[in-house]
């Protein structure tokens, strides 16, 4: 059950592909190993107004947060993130080549008796994968 969650500023829309962004990110995510497919929630949030460092508008920023069910060894959720984190500035190294943008991610534990889940996502993939 990690959530991937993506705020990035508006102006970042013009020199980054926001859905290639999202699926380099489920891919680097599943190499891990870490997080089961049907568990994968990735969405970015655009923020249109901001305010980053002196000021200037040409300056962006992108915060990934990865929040996920206790449980995973400190090790294991270390590796991920450092896998995670090199998927991410390796898709960006074009744009910070070119613009100055601040780059973030942060993962976290979610306490599970503080957090139900019901879903069927589980059910419609052991469909689809019967029908293939």
């Amino acid at each position: 059950m990690p959530h991937f969650s993506i705020e990035y500023s508006a102006n970042l829309e013009a020199r980054v592909d926001m859905p290639a962004l999202l699926e380099a990110l489920r891919r680097a995510a599943l190499q891990t190993g870490l997080f089961p497919l049907a568990g994968l929630r990735i969405r970015a949030f655009r923020a249109d107004h901001v305010s980053i460092a002196d000021g200037n508008p040409a300056h962006a920023f992108l915060d990934l947060s990865i929040r996920l069910r206790e449980g995973r060894s400190q090790e294991a959720k270390e590796a991920a993130t450092a896998h995670i984190f090199k998927a991410l500035e390796g898709f960006l190294a074009p744009s910070m080549a070119t613009q100055s943008i601040a780059l973030s991610m942060e993962m976290r534990d979610i306490d599970a008796s503080l957090s139900p889940k019901a879903g069927s996502i589980r059910d419609h993939l052991k469909k689809e994968s019967r029908h293939e």
